[in-house]
């Protein structure tokens, strides 16, 4: 579903108000998901259970690591909310994101920007948008740290996953990629060891 920015009226509501207008009165079914990826309505069917076993073993991982004594004690973590960047005419809604406190602290905007990571794992529909889109809008937001698991990595042909991290100017400019079976880090103040051998590709 797009709206062409063409189409909307001089002084009247912006294209990212009409659309973000149309994404709030969806109604779909339980475990479908809508997101707008660069101005457009994207529909996602409910994952499948290889992609729940992935986000289910980060969310216990990253659960427990903030339930320790330390730089994590206020973070909170959570699947199915949405972070907008209206910059990138975006509002997506990744697997995991943790927040630096409670989730009712945060604006009405709900802007991307309150995130301190953010995880998305490919499925076949999502894995462009995850890589490309996404990839740029969470850069641009300048949330610290994006964990893509890519079950088909289109340069590998295998499952890999990638850390990107330290934002600067709307891109990442560090990247950290490992197959499936290799150990990656998660920086302070996160401070994890993720054992990827674990993830079904």
């Amino acid at each position: 579903m797009t709206i062409p920015e063409s189409e909307t009226t001089v002084g009247g509501p912006s294209h990212w108000e009409v659309v973000l207008r149309a994404w709030e009165v969806l109604d779909l079914p339980d475990g479908w998901r809508a997101e707008i990826i660069e101005g457009a309505i994207s529909i996602m069917t409910p994952p499948k259970d290889e992609h729940a076993h992935i986000v289910a073993l980060l969310n216990r991982w990253i659960v427990r690591a903030t339930l320790m004594e330390g730089a994590l004690a206020e973070v909170t973590v959570h699947q199915n909310i949405d972070l907008r960047v209206p910059l990138r005419s975006g509002l997506y809604i990744p697997d995991l994101v943790a927040l630096p406190g409670s989730i009712m602290l945060r604006g009405p905007e709900h802007g991307a920007e309150d995130a301190l990571l953010v995880v998305e794992v490919t499925s076949r529909s999502t894995a462009k948008k995850d890589r490309g889109s996404k990839l740029w809008g969470y850069a641009q937001a300048g949330i610290p740290f994006y964990l893509l698991v890519d079950r088909w990595d289109p340069e590998s042909g295998r499952g890999e996953v990638t850390l990107f991290g330290d934002p600067e100017k709307g891109r990442y400019t560090s990247v950290t990629k490992v197959p499936f079976g290799k150990e990656i880090h998660l920086p302070e103040p996160f401070d994890l060891t993720l054992d990827t051998g674990a993830f079904p590709s």
